[in-house]
């Protein structure tokens, strides 16, 4: 059904989106539960940098990824000489996803930790248990459908990144090409109607589907919480 040049995309989205959920995660889970438990001066300060990636045309998003983690940036001039490239190579497309798609991963798994009675934590801590203990044992596993959704958000969200993406990373074959680039090359090309089709079926299933994943979670917690 699919071309090589479809699969390589198809490849190369799902493990953007893989590897950027995965490295979004531990660090979303932390500032979900810090914004969740604490008070401080800065906290609006915080979460507008938070939601800044949301607003931001993502363009503009990927070019400041370019001054800074591009081979002569700020930043990635240093990286360079320790062997890091992240501009045009398939870690520079992970990292554009992981800012884009990370202040959806931290919103659901925030609300999850808001929505914990805290009287079961401070009865655990009570009875002897850590800190660390109470967040392993009481904290996380109780969030954990807004840890659900909040991956399968910025899964989703990282397979369907263009913007940033093609600023910072540019549209290589093989290595930068993910299912939204590939669309939009298809479509420049006089026979690539056909295939920016079948890319764009696929993305609908993809999306739909994570949808209707996120629908049944939202209803077992419902449910839960009701019994």
């Amino acid at each position: 059904m699919f071309s090589p040049e479809e699969l390589s995309a198809l490849y190369l989205s799902a493990k953007v989106a893989l590897f950027a959920t995965l490295i979004c995660l531990p660090f979303a889970v932390a500032l979900a539960w810090y914004l969740a438990r604490y008070e401080f001066r800065l906290k609006f300060l915080v979460e507008a940098i938070l939601q800044l990636p949301m607003v931001l045309p993502p363009v503009v998003l990927g070019y400041l990824l370019l001054m800074l983690f591009g081979n002569k940036g700020w930043i990635g001039q240093y990286l360079s000489q320790i062997g890091i490239e992240l501009a045009f190579n398939w870690k520079g497309a992970v990292l554009a996803s992981m800012i884009v798609a990370f202040p959806l991963m931290v919103q659901p798994i925030r609300l999850s930790f808001q929505l914990i009675n805290q009287q079961l934590e401070q009865i655990a801590g009570s009875l002897g248990a850590s800190p660390f203990k109470v967040f392993l044992s009481i904290s996380l596993p109780l969030a954990l459908p807004g840890i659900m959704i909040g991956s399968i958000l910025c899964f989703s969200r990282s397979l369907g990144e263009f913007g940033a993406t093609i600023t910072f990373v540019g549209n290589i074959p093989d290595e930068t090409r993910t299912i939204p680039i590939a669309i939009y090359s298809f479509l420049q090309q006089p026979d690539g109607e056909q295939m920016a089709m079948r890319l764009v079926a696929l993305s609908l299933v993809l999306a739909f589907g994570a949808l209707i994943a996120n629908y049944f979670i939202l209803q077992k917690y419902q449910q839960k919480l009701k019994g």
